[in-house]
């Protein structure tokens, strides 16, 4: 005697398909996945994306989302698209070029608080620092330091802002490539 609910009765073509393993969940993670890679593309700036190697397609498409504007219907069905076009790629290199990217930008936010940092204290320390950092730092004119901190010093003694000390600043970043 057969069951109706018996699951021979039940079986669907699907069932028996090995390579069928997608979900209609899956693959709205999947494409939600994309979409926030591509709403990272579309918040990038031209520079940036210019260093990502992207489809022409693609990369018009990111463009053209500037000069929609945000919060509308047609911004979303945009980021739609987007998320789209961006399913025929692999998305992999996309992230490790977005991530060398935004890491490039953390980076140099890194390096403007170092020489923010040797600024300092220099400023505060005065020739033991600057010693220590021609010591360090071979390239340097250890004059032009001395006049530029004995300068930002007098300087800073006046008032709150200091050319000499955005001059120092300069010099140090151009001076030290790490």
């Amino acid at each position: 005697m057969k069951i109706v609910g018996d699951s021979e009765h039940f079986k669907q073509p699907y069932d028996i398909d090995e390579d069928y393993v997608s979900s209609k969940t899956t693959d709205k993670r999947d494409s939600e996945a994309v979409q926030k890679v591509g709403m990272e593309l579309v918040s990038l700036s031209k520079t940036q994306l210019d260093k990502i190697e992207l489809d022409e397609f693609l990369y018009d498409a990111i463009l053209q989302t500037r000069k929609i504007k945000v919060n509308t219907e047609a911004y979303r069905r945009h980021m739609q698209y987007i998320g789209k076009l961006m399913r025929n790629f692999d998305i992999e290199p996309i992230k490790a070029s977005l991530a060398i990217v935004l890491n490039k930008n953390n980076n140099e936010t890194a390096k403007l608080q170092m020489f923010e940092k040797m600024r300092e204290r220099l400023l505060t320390q005065g020739d033991a620092e600057i010693q220590t950092l021609v010591e360090h730092y071979p390239q340097l004119d250890r004059q032009k330091l001395r006049t530029l901190v004995r300068q930002a010093t007098k300087e800073l003694a006046k008032g709150p802002e200091s050319k000499s000390s955005k001059e120092l600043f300069k010099y140090l970043r151009s001076e030290i490539q790490d």
